[in-house]
Order: C-alpha cells, then sequence, then structure tokens
C-alpha cells in the first residue's frame, strides 16, 4: 500500500515525462545547428544523415502532439481541482496563463527563439472560450482545424515545387556562416540573434496554433470522457489501438522524412509537413498506447521505469527550462559556442546522457517534494499567493493499482488531487 501523502504514479504523468524526451531530441537538434535536425546536409557523414531521417519520421512534430494532448487533458483537471477548492475557476485559469505566457516570453529571449509556452498559454485562453463543447463537437471541430492546416500547407507547398528552383547548399552557406558567427559570439549576439530570430518563430507558431489546438482539443474531449480511466487499463483496447494506429504514422513520418531530410530537395518540405499534420496524431497515439502496454505487465505489477517516468513528468515544465537552459550553454556563446559544430549522432548522444540525468534528478525531488522550482512558482501565480506545503515523500504505488487516499480536510490540499493522481501540466 502507498504511505499516505505519497504522489501517485498516473498514466498521464508517465506519458509526460516519456514526451520530454522526444521534445528534447527536436529542440537539441535545432538549436545545434541550421541542417543538422535533418542530418547536416548532403555532404555530411552517412550516420548523420540516417539518424536526421530517423528523427524527422519517427520524432519530429509527434511528441509536441503528445504533449499539446496532455495540455488539454489536464485543463479539465485544473477546472475540477478549482470547483473542488471552491475557487472561481476563470481567475485562477487567467493568472496561471499570464505566468506561462510571461515564461515563455523570457525562455525566448534568453534561451531558445522556438518557445511553445506563449504559444500554449494563448490557446490556453481560446481553450477556455471552448470548454463548453461536447466531446463530439471538440473532435469535430480538431479534425476541421487538422484538415485546413494541411490544405493550406499542401497547396503552398505545391506552388513552391512548380514555382521555384531549389536552394543549393553553396547559395545557403553565406546565410549560415554569419548565423553560427552570431550565436558563437558573446552574451550580447547571442541575445540579439534570438531577437532576430522571434519574428519567424512567432510566425511559425502562428502558423502551426491549429494543430497545436486541434491536440488540446482532443485532450479536452478525452478528460471529459474520462479516456484514462476508462482504457488505462484495458491492456486489448491498448494493444488494438497502438496495432491500427502505427501504419498510417509510420507512412506519414516517412513521407515527412523523405520531404525534409532527402531523397526529395527542399522545395518539398511543405508538403512533407502537410502530410505530418495529419499523421502525426496517429503516431503519437500508437506511442502513448505502446508505452502504457509495455508498463503494464500480467496483473498489477508496473515496473519502476513507471515510477521514473512519472516523476519526471510531475516537474515536465521545469524540466523542458533545465534542457533549454543547458543546450543554450553548450551551443552558443554562453558556452563553448559549439553551434553547427557537432553533428546529428552526437547532439542525440547528448539527448540521451541530458535525459537520463533528468530522470534521475526527478526521481530524487519526487522522494522530496511534489512539485520542481518552475511549477512551484507556476502553481503561486495560478493561486494568487504563496503557501507552504508539506512535503511528501517517495512515489511508490501505480495509480492504477493504489485504493485512492482519504479526503484531507483543507479543501486546497483536496483540490490538488485530480482524481488519477495525475498533476495539471505546465
Amino acid at each position: 500500500m502507498s504511505r499516505a501523502g505519497a504522489p501517485r504514479v498516473g498514466e498521464l504523468d508517465v506519458l509526460r515525462g516519456f514526451a520530454l524526451f522526444g521534445i528534447l531530441v527536436v529542440n537539441a537538434l535545432l538549436v545545434a545547428g541550421p541542417s543538422t535536425v535533418f542530418g547536416g546536409g548532403p555532404g555530411a557523414p552517412a550516420p548523420d544523415r540516417v539518424a536526421g531521417w530517423l528523427v524527422t519520421a519517427l520524432v519530429t512534430a509527434k511528441f509536441y502532439v503528445l504533449f499539446s494532448f496532455l495540455f488539454g487533458y489536464s485543463f479539465v483537471f485544473q477546472a475540477r481541482a478549482a470547483r473542488r477548492a471552491g475557487a472561481a475557476f476563470a481567475p485562477r485559469h487567467l493568472r496561471r496563463t499570464a505566468g506561462l505566457f510571461v515564461l515563455g516570453a523570457l525562455h525566448a529571449v534568453l534561451l531558445y527563439p522556438g518557445d511553445v509556452l506563449t504559444t500554449y498559454a494563448v490557446l490556453a485562453l481560446v481553450l477556455y472560450g471552448l470548454r463548453g463543447l461536447t466531446v463530439r463537437a471538440a473532435l469535430r471541430l480538431a479534425a476541421t482545424l487538422l484538415l485546413l492546416l494541411s490544405a493550406l500547407l499542401l497547396g503552398y507547398g505545391l506552388l513552391t515545387v512548380a514555382l521555384t528552383e531549389p536552394v543549393t547548399a553553396t547559395a545557403y552557406a553565406p546565410r549560415a556562416a554569419e548565423r553560427a558567427a552570431a550565436y558563437r559570439g558573446d552574451a550580447a549576439s547571442v541575445l540579439g540573434t534570438h531577437l532576430r530570430d522571434l519574428p519567424a518563430a512567432l510566425g511559425t507558431g502562428l502558423l502551426y496554433a491549429p494543430a497545436m489546438l486541434a491536440a488540446f482539443l482532443g485532450g479536452l474531449a478525452a478528460a471529459k470522457s474520462r479516456l484514462a480511466e476508462r482504457r488505462g487499463r484495458d491492456r486489448a483496447w491498448l494493444r488494438r489501438t497502438a496495432l491500427r494506429t502505427l501504419p498510417l504514422g509510420l507512412g506519414g513520418g516517412a513521407v515527412a522524412a523523405c520531404c525534409a531530410s532527402g531523397p526529395l530537395d527542399g522545395r518539398w518540405f511543405l508538403v512533407g509537413q502537410a502530410v505530418s499534420v495529419l499523421t502525426a496524431p496517429a503516431l503519437a497515439t500508437s506511442y502513448a498506447c505502446g508505452l502504457l502496454l509495455l508498463l503494464r505487465r500480467a496483473g498489477d505489477r508496473v515496473p519502476a521505469a513507471a515510477g521514473v517516468l512519472a516523476a519526471a513528468g510531475r516537474v515536465a515544465l521545469s524540466h523542458y527550462l533545465t534542457q533549454s537552459l543547458v543546450l543554450a550553454w553548450v551551443f552558443s556563446g554562453y558556452g563553448p559556442g559549439l553551434h553547427d559544430r557537432v553533428g546529428t549522432v552526437a547532439v542525440l548522444a547528448g539527448c540521451v546522457l541530458l535525459y537520463a540525468v533528468q530522470l534521475a534528478l526527478g526521481a530524487w525531488l519526487a522522494a522530496r517534494t511534489r512539485y520542481g522550482p518552475a511549477e512551484h512558482l507556476l502553481r503561486a501565480v495560478t493561486r494568487g499567493r504563496r503557501r507552504p506545503r508539506a512535503v511528501p515523500r517517495g512515489v511508490t504505488t501505480p495509480a492504477w493499482t493504489a485504493a485512492p487516499p482519504a479526503a484531507p480536510a483543507d479543501p486546497e490540499q483536496r483540490a490538488d488531487r485530480t482524481g488519477d493522481g495525475v498533476r495539471p501540466a505546465p
């Protein structure tokens, strides 16, 4: 039995901890250099080119879809927590999104212009306005958003293929060299480069905002239908869903990789993105169901890996910011300045090492505190005040096997428990 007050292992915490690795991989490759995420270009070593192709096919866009889905799922938990605490949800939500936006803005300027926290904050306000949708209506709107965005990307991509010539590496070299020099410069040079990159990053965020909102709506619909509670322990359903969505997801990922990393030239990139928008949710679904299936063995036994992933998932915001801090130090003039000097395979190896350290740190934190530093800060902003908390000890029992703990007398402590042991996502 779990000890009183100990945080439990929830399916969504596990998935959030798992998604952190995919997000780390993509962000690391983007920060490492302009072409590192695609394998370094035609002149790069074959292992780097193969690694870049596989990352595009299997990782890029898939884990952000999963993370966005979990954000939408947690939105429902936050509303329920406010209701149980007897607090108005709207002011809490507004404070939370404002805090998230400020964190994202600082993150974008200081560490990584490709930040998604600001986009999440803005879309969270849209999600609040759509919170009354039924499950069916939310899913229909999500599908419509994906279809419209895919059609837009496909149309523009086909025009690009028909009306433009491929950009050669020679033509792009001067711009790449200038950018690399700016990233390798001093702190002022790095900040200036981040500020110059912000408009393009904001444009990209705006372009792909419909896909993020679609994932939010998918999470909203899943939470309203209590999908995790109904299906999180159903091995037959998990296996069937993983196998059904895998072919579509892999096929779409392969097409996107061919368009982005070869053999097709760069003019096909948006065509690949159009396919990815439609098929990335399928592969993300297959990953999620496959992971939960692996972590649910015969009977009620769950491997220790579930607890480790869940511990990382509960401090996902702190881990996300830490990843950006490390990457900014390694690849810019804040530190060694390795921008555009490290191959794809080497960057992936570094990601594995950093993720392993974060998993160990997350498990260590879970034995001492319920939230990470960024989570504590965001919760204080959300509540509008700072409140000391008792220190729980240890992650011991999976949520899908544990009996629910006794309800605490304090209504705000009761509000922290979201019904399945999952903490709200950042």
